[in-house]
């Protein structure tokens, strides 16, 4: 009895020792919260409700309405009797990214905001003024108060790190402020195309708990830097089940680079269209196995073609970067400055080709943009225009006008209602040929007045009332 009382208590030791060794050989995450939690930040915007947002013009064109009246409701922005919308409150996360009070986020946190809150750790509260987004990324650009003692954090290579290492999360889910998460790289360079987006980011999967308002913060590996920013989750219920996906930070610095020197993203882009490598084809292509992206289309006189790239050719390795499937190749062209040779491998018939490719930029990313640093971004209104095309004018069967691209939040422009895609044809009462003869049309405009617009939108045209401030 003595003997078996005395076998389970040794047993029973081994256990405890055991234990406390598996528990001295899990990470401690405590250091790294206590020094990178006063530069994570949560993010508060607010919003006109989408029913308030829409700018009633075409209900006050009824020539039965007298005109000071339809000037008024113009003005007010709502219809009469019509009480007035909630305005919209959403919430997500960021950082701090340089002393003097740059702040990375989400795109979609701030998407649609007429106004953005910064709050610090410390309770302290910045308004935020948005310099720039990319849609493609994800990303969206902040700066809040000159000075130059912020807390900031330290940014690690994603490309260091190893599926199953551990990460850690910080952020805001849920608006509960501050909240700390950990987990495991799941695996890496996960493409998660979608229409709008395209296919740029290698998102780095985990199974860190991500929740709604976590959006926009930082991913950290176990030496406190950051490798990521929590971007989106897949999920059947709204909540974390396991999988979040981070927009690695060398993707991210990319993109806040490009915005403070040109204030827009400017991507590479060789003009094809890829598909994958089956077993199949890597055998009739001679390949030990299946890898590589294969052209199946080119863009007329694009990159590819003006660089001896053939349809059929199948890319193996981009600038030194081995390609295993189509999606591996945006990825790497994305992040190649435009107008730049890099080397290309090829197999081709059988044989490997070796080529140099002078990388094209990808066009329309400008239009995710608001505008460099430093400039006055949408003129006096505060909307961003292009003038019409050929095609365009010949559509809508005008002589001239230009598009606004961007409405900046509380701006002369979004108070009147306007929104990206109206058409502007008259600026108090002036024909609008050019986006010249705009520009100086605003400049000509009177303050404290309000003044006709003309706009079409959706092939309707109608009169908004711009009163500009300053």
């Amino acid at each position: 009895m003595r003997q078996s009382i005395s076998a389970a208590l040794v047993s029973l030791c081994l256990l405890v020792l055991s234990l406390s060794a598996q528990a001295r050989d899990l990470p401690q995450f405590t250091d790294i919260v206590k020094k990178n939690s006063p530069a994570v930040v949560k993010i508060t915007t607010t919003a006109r409700s989408q029913q308030q947002a829409q700018n009633p013009y075409h209900q006050f064109n009824d020539p039965r309405i007298p005109e000071i009246f339809r000037e008024l409701f113009q003005q007010r922005g709502q219809q009469p009797n019509q009480p007035p919308q909630p305005r919209q409150q959403s919430m997500g996360s960021g950082f701090i990214i340089s002393a003097d009070g740059y702040v990375l986020t989400n795109n979609h946190v701030i998407d649609g905001a007429d106004e953005i809150t910064v709050r610090l750790p410390d309770r302290s509260e910045y308004k935020a003024e948005l310099l720039g987004t990319d849609v493609r990324s994800d990303l969206a650009l902040l700066k809040i108060e000159d000075k130059d003692d912020f807390p900031t954090v330290t940014f690690g290579k994603p490309r260091d790190l190893e599926v199953g290492e551990w990460v850690l999360a910080i952020g805001s889910p849920f608006g509960l402020d501050y909240s700390v998460s950990a987990g495991i790289v799941s695996a890496k360079g996960r493409s998660l195309p979608s229409e709008e987006a395209g296919n740029y980011v290698p998102f780095i999967q985990t199974d860190v708990a991500i929740n709604p308002g976590n959006s926009g913060g930082p991913l950290f590996n176990m030496s406190g830097e950051v490798v990521g920013i929590n971007s989106q989750i897949y999920t059947r219920s709204g909540g974390s089940i396991g999988l979040s996906f981070s927009i690695p930070i060398e993707v991210a610095l990319n993109v806040v680079e490009q915005l403070k020197d040109k204030g827009q993203v400017v991507r590479g882009w060789l003009g094809v269209v890829i598909q994958d490598v089956d077993s199949d084809l890597a055998e009739a292509y001679g390949l030990e196995r299946p890898r590589g992206a294969l052209i199946a289309q080119m863009e007329k006189d694009g990159p590819a073609e003006k660089s001896g790239i053939e349809i059929g050719d199948i890319i193996l390795e981009f600038n030194g970067t081995e390609i295993l499937d189509s999606a591996d190749l945006p990825h790497e062209v994305g992040l190649t400055k435009a107008g730049s040779e890099v080397p290309v491998l090829l197999a081709r018939n059988g044989d490997q080709v070796r080529l140099g490719v002078t990388v094209g930029s990808l066009e329309g990313d400008g239009e995710n943009t608001i505008a460099s640093i430093g400039e006055d971004p949408g003129g006096r209104i505060g909307a961003m225009i292009e003038e019409l095309n050929d095609e365009q004018r010949a559509s809508m069967r005008l002589l001239g006008g230009v598009v606004i691209t961007r409405v900046l939040p509380d701006s002369p422009a979004s108070r009147a209602g306007l929104r990206a895609g109206d058409i502007v044809t008259l600026v108090n009462n002036r024909p609008i040929s050019s986006a010249e003869n705009y520009r100086q049309a605003i400049a000509d405009l009177p303050a404290g007045k309000a003044i006709p617009m003309r706009i079409i939108r959706n092939g309707r045209a109608g009169f908004v009332a711009l009163r500009i401030d300053d």
